[in-house]
């Protein structure tokens, strides 16, 4: 069982005791605070979250089905290990959607929603220097959820959001040397594009983010199992 510290995260008012394990669980999965084969047991975390095993077990159950926890049977659990053929999968996916949703979003961007975003990439900026990977894994996952949810009919963000899911503990590994990774801000680029009412440029921005910061780096880590910054 993992003694490493599950992120914190708001406990809202009205929020049961089953919703705050499930979203505090599904939250260190998606940032990658628990590391792909990472062991777990119930117990191990309801210890960790100062809670009774019950809504432990319903928020893994949750979890497992939207295949962020594998359930390996005698009360045993495990974070998935990744592999090249579901992470090919995954990025493709993340390629498809994320790129769909910008598309579909597209007509109802404004200059407001720009600048917001471009004070949260400053942020983002701050947080690279700091060296603060969960901060960044935060505000890069809202930069993008931000631009979505323009369109009012979006039904995309849950489906983006299970990729990110599985993606995110291995995903946490690959940005370890994230000074490396972001040597060209593709936010920038996308900002450019939204400035420039450019969707096709938009779009390949999107596309050239998702591969900079997962596919090149991802690949390089499951042929060799270390980080080597070239593709």
């Amino acid at each position: 069982m993992t003694d490493c510290p599950l992120p914190e995260i708001p406990h809202l008012a009205g929020m049961t005791t089953q919703d705050y394990a499930y979203e505090r669980l599904r939250n260190a999965v998606m940032v990658g605070a628990l590391k792909p084969g990472t062991a777990l047991t119930f117990r191990g975390l309801a210890q960790m979250l100062g809670l009774s095993p019950t809504p432990v077990r319903e928020a893994m159950r949750r979890l497992s089905s939207e295949k962020a926890i594998e359930v390996l049977g005698n009360r045993r659990l495990r974070v998935p290990e990744m592999t090249i053929g579901r992470f090919e999968e995954l990025v493709q996916l993340r390629i498809v959607l994320e790129t769909h949703a910008a598309e579909r979003a597209f007509p109802y961007l404004s200059d407001i929603v720009i600048e917001n975003l471009k004070s949260l990439d400053d942020r983002m900026d701050s947080a690279i220097a700091a060296h603060d990977l969960d901060a960044l894994t935060r505000m890069n996952q809202e930069f993008h959820k931000t631009l979505y949810a323009l369109n009012p009919d979006q039904a995309t963000i849950p489906l983006i959001e299970s990729v990110w899911l599985q993606l995110g503990p291995f995903q946490r590994q690959v940005i370890e040397n994230v000074e490396r990774i972001y040597v060209i801000d593709r936010h920038k680029e996308m900002l450019a594009a939204m400035r420039a009412r450019d969707l096709v440029a938009l779009c390949a921005a999107i596309e050239r983010d998702i591969r900079d910061g997962s596919i090149r780096s991802g690949r390089q880590m499951l042929r060799t199992g270390s980080f080597a910054g070239t593709d």
